[in-house]
């Protein structure tokens, strides 16, 4: 029997963590999608108020009923306090569901703001499921405004507006775990885009290619790889004179308002530019450069648009091993 797939998508309320996991699973052809507040409403069912009040309020005002108040002078630590003990209750039944799933093979996507890096042990099932664990972000700008949206769409838009502050802090606590805890934190763009950059993560599907371009080719390699083909730029490697070992450098670039804005910076701030120009003059303008794309057809059409835009380096006899040395760091 092969492992199933267990994937995880936690994010504050408001940033698209719905509709995105549910279009995950379409590609994945995945049947089990379950909302953590589902799993919550069980939970409630089971345990009263009087022994959970936590429990049995939101995520973003669960602090109003800890017993502990007093011992926050800072608000926002008060709030992801009453954030933690409300999901605390939640995640335990999540592991069982969790557990039933790999006990049937099922591939299972689960969803919701309950799921919090650090807090859920995901470490018990890596020996019987692929699990993947992402942690959707927005901008807080961005975040408004689908927060808004997302309270009008549900007909609670008063009680939910009242408290982005709230779910605002609730975002970047979790953006925090996720960066403490090793867990993929995505930068939400277009559905289309997030979805990719997690199969992405997923599939696994990357290649070490060795480019040829100058600084001011840059914007176009970035263009094909991401904006074309919503891929990845995981990884960039220098060959550096002097360095037996190439200068290997973590992107992690695939939201195209992120790398849209640094393009931009290298024609606004002519030091960082220049300071690239260096840096590649060094390596005469040659790169490796992991590429990660959602699916391996996917991977072939962007190595190609690069090839075609005479980005991809011919490599001849005397220099081969480039590609060795690498391929082999």
């Amino acid at each position: 029997m092969r492992k199933p797939y267990v994937i995880l998508v936690g994010s504050a309320s408001g940033i698209g963590k719905s509709t995105i996991s549910a279009e995950l699973a379409k590609r994945l052809d995945i049947k089990h999608l379950l909302e953590s507040d589902f799993i919550r409403e069980i939970v409630r069912g089971i345990i009263g108020k009087e022994y959970a009040p936590a429990l049995h309020k939101s995520s973003y005002d669960a602090y109003k009923v800890l017993r502990n108040k007093r011992n926050y002078s800072d608000k926002k630590d008060l709030i992801n306090a009453g954030f933690v003990e409300h999901a605390s209750f939640v995640i335990p039944a999540v592991e069982k569901v969790i557990s039933r799933a790999i006990f049937d093979y099922d591939d299972v996507v689960i969803e919701g703001v309950h799921l919090v890096p650090g807090l859920i042990n995901i470490e018990q099932f890596k020996d019987d499921a692929f699990i993947h664990f992402f942690v959707l972000r927005a901008d807080e700008e961005d975040h408004k405004e689908r927060f808004v949206k997302r309270a009008m769409q549900i007909h609670r838009g008063g009680k939910q507006l009242e408290y982005f502050a709230e779910n605002r802090m609730i975002h970047n606590f979790l953006v925090d775990k996720a960066k403490e805890n090793n867990v993929k934190f995505v930068n939400t763009q277009t559905i289309d885009g997030t979805v990719q950059n997690m199969l992405t993560s997923i599939t696994e599907t990357c290649k070490t290619v060795i480019l040829n371009n100058t600084v001011d080719e840059l914007a176009d390699v970035v263009d094909i790889i991401i904006n074309k083909h919503g891929g990845v730029i995981e990884e960039v490697s220098y060959l550096v004179p002097g360095f037996k070992e190439p200068l290997k450098r973590k992107v992690g670039a695939s939201d195209p308002n992120k790398t849209g804005q640094f393009i931009e910076s290298l024609k606004e701030k002519p030091s960082i530019k220049e300071d690239f120009k260096y840096l590649y003059n060094l390596s005469n303008n040659i790169r490796g450069n992991k590429i990660c794309a959602s699916d391996k057809k996917t991977l072939e059409a962007i190595i190609s648009d690069l090839d075609a835009k005479g980005y991809l380096y011919k490599e001849n006899e005397e220099d081969k091993k480039l590609n060795l040395i690498i391929s082999n760091n």
